[in-house]
């Protein structure tokens, strides 16, 4: 079905969740029993949930003995090696109170670009939907070079969504919506609605979330909303800590209205 405004969230029958790494590592790894506890809920109203986490490197970093996010690429890859594991861990530990198993599936954007790989994505989260186990979509980052050094995930986010036809992508960040400009700056103030094909004139775009930590910000967001839309895709961007007032519905965050 096409979700044309929030009224219709709690309806949709298929959403993709996207969270960045500053809101669910570090200090803010408590925050994934709170973002699972929303993916639980509309879990058991029947909707099926998609979650692309970011988070693997900021996860491993720590057990590297390191206090940022590396720089070079092998050590990008170890740390995402080892932080891989930890994270889908802490997500299942969390998933258990609910009953909910998770699948992990593990991509580079370039598995979308060619078709044979993407035909296997499909059907297999197609599969694991109908299963109803809970897909944890993440960057290939142990063997990826580009993406690691420039890429982010609300691309990738916004790249499954289509591929699973989803009803809805909500892209969580740091902030609770899009504003007119950075919210650190006087003046900024939140957007509401974005209609189809807006071009956002006059709207100063600039970073949000943690960049010791994460690679994506509001540019990357708007450009992967942007995507999502034009495929028919309805999109949220609000904070993680909103999550579960999104998912009920609520005027929360930035509406993306989804195109005809």
């Amino acid at each position: 079905m096409t979700i044309r405004d929030r009224s219709q969230v709690p309806s949709a029958k298929r959403v993709v969740v996207k969270v960045g790494s500053s809101s669910i590592s570090g200090e803010n790894a408590g925050q994934i029993p709170r973002l699972v506890d929303a993916l639980a809920e509309a879990h058991g109203r029947g909707t099926e949930i998609v979650l692309v986490s970011s988070g693997a490197i900021a996860t491993g970093a720590p057990f590297l003995a390191l206090d940022e996010r590396p720089t070079d690429l092998a050590t990008q890859q170890a740390a995402a090696a080892v932080g891989q594991n930890v994270l889908i861990y802490r997500y299942q530990d969390s998933l258990d109170r609910y009953g909910i198993v998770a699948g992990q599936v593990l991509l580079t954007a370039g598995d979308l670009d060619n078709t044979t790989a993407r035909s296997n994505a499909q059907r297999a989260m197609e599969r694991l939907l109908a299963l109803r186990i809970l897909p944890i979509v993440n960057e290939n980052d142990t063997v990826a070079t580009h993406e690691i050094r420039f890429g982010d995930n609300d691309r990738l986010a916004a790249l499954v969504a289509i591929l699973v036809r989803a009803d809805l992508l909500v892209l969580l960040s740091d902030v609770d919506a899009l504003y007119t400009r950075p919210p650190d700056q006087p003046g900024a103030t939140r957007i509401d609605v974005v209609p189809a094909f807006d071009d956002l004139d006059g709207v100063e775009v600039g970073a949000t979330g943690s960049s010791r930590v994460g690679t994506g910000g509001a540019v990357t967001k708007v450009s992967a909303a942007r995507h999502a839309v034009e495929e028919g895709t309805a999109v949220i961007f609000t904070s993680t800590a909103l999550v579960e007032a999104a998912l009920a519905g609520e005027t929360v965050g930035t509406w993306f209205e989804p195109a005809g």
